[in-house]
């Protein structure tokens, strides 16, 4: 599994023009089945996704994001193994 952070480098008016197209992007991603979780930094300083697949495809999958793709925000690839997971998401378990 990983955790993909994105942390904005342009202002949140310059981000927001692309959240429209970043918005569908994750929807996508949802229904093609390696995107998992998507959530806004408390603060609005980026955002967490959480991803499952092959470490290369997901590389490639984050760089394809609008927010990447426009320069609006730096992505960051930490793969991690679950190990211990609450009751009801098992599925999870590495």
């Amino acid at each position: 599994m990983f955790i993909i952070a994105l942390h904005y480098t342009a202002t949140l008016e310059e981000v927001d023009a692309h959240l429209d197209a970043h918005v569908a992007w994750l929807h996508q991603g949802i229904a093609d089945g390696w995107l998992m979780i998507a959530g806004r930094q408390v603060p609005r300083t980026g955002g967490i996704l959480i991803a499952r697949g092959d470490r290369d495809a997901i590389v490639a999958k984050a760089s394809t994001d609008p927010f990447v793709v426009h320069g609006v925000a730096d992505v960051t690839v930490t793969e991690f193994t679950p190990s211990i997971v609450a009751p009801g998401l098992d599925a999870l378990a590495g």
